[in-house]
């Protein structure tokens, strides 16, 4: 058990694992086809118009039909995960060398449903598309991606840094104006701190992945809960925390309406 636990701290890095699942096929959400399909049936074609234009929130979607639509979406992709999850930690052989890359095909799917729902709860919750070129993610981008998922994860920080870019680009700054400052100030001195912190629970999930693996069809059922404890409750600090937001509150957007017009007066 030694022998494995070594090996996964060896070839299983967080580093590998994200620059793995962010070529998998399907991670990439298209904001504008996304937003379309969650949106028809609530709303009028003029409204989604808007809030692919702007944001859901300024086209005066209300916060509590967001909330019920992200709630669908993470119980749909927490589905989909776990069920690939019990799917794949089923090894060929029983034996516990042989369930290692089954683990790591785990946590690589794990992480690539990670950044599916990073992308539509931000894109519900009034945050502009992310430049996620599968094969080419720039600095930037993905220093805003751990972010968000440094929210998932609890990662000290990370919370307060999401907040601010909310806020900044809620006051209609550039988005790239808004990620360089927030690279620069808030989130570059913390990137390393979130990084570190995500290594660590994946190192504990691939290693439960690994033992689960090794036991014949029980396994495949406690790899499966256990990606599903993982999940879940990581997508709901972070839809909890953007729920909270400036960015999604149509009533923020009618008071900045109505602020506009006082100075143009």
């Amino acid at each position: 058990m030694a022998n494995i636990v070594d090996k996964i701290k060896q070839d299983i890095t967080f580093e590998k694992v994200l620059s793995t699942a962010i070529k998998t096929p399907g991670v990439k959400i298209n904001r504008a086809s996304f937003l379309r399909k969650e949106l028809k049936k609530y709303c009028t074609e003029d409204v989604i118009i808007k809030a692919i234009k702007y944001n859901p929130a300024q086209a005066g979607i209300e916060k509590k039909l967001i909330n019920k639509i992200s709630k669908n979406v993470i119980d749909y992709e927490t589905n989909k995960v776990t069920a690939i999850s019990v799917a794949a930690s089923v090894p060929g052989s029983f034996a516990a060398a042989a369930a290692i890359p089954a683990a790591t095909a785990d946590i690589t799917s794990f992480f690539a449903f990670i950044l599916r729902i990073v992308q539509e709860l931000a894109y519900l919750y009034g945050f502009e598309e992310f430049d996620f070129n599968e094969n080419d993610v720039d600095s930037e981008t993905m220093n805003t991606v751990l972010v968000f998922v440094g929210v998932m994860f609890g990662v000290q920080g990370a919370a307060v840094a999401l907040h601010k870019l909310a806020d900044t680009m809620a006051a209609h700054v550039a988005k790239k104006l808004a990620q360089k400052a927030l690279t620069k100030g808030v989130v570059y001195p913390i990137v390393k701190e979130i990084a570190g912190k995500i290594g660590v629970h994946m190192t504990k999930q691939v290693f439960a992945d690994t033992v689960a693996s090794a036991i014949p069809l029980i396994g495949a059922v406690l790899s499966g809960g256990i990606t599903y404890a993982m999940f879940k409750p990581n997508c709901n600090r972070l839809r909890k925390n953007l729920m909270s937001y400036n960015l999604c509150d149509p009533g923020f957007y009618k008071r900045q309406d109505i602020i506009d017009a006082e100075f143009s007066d």
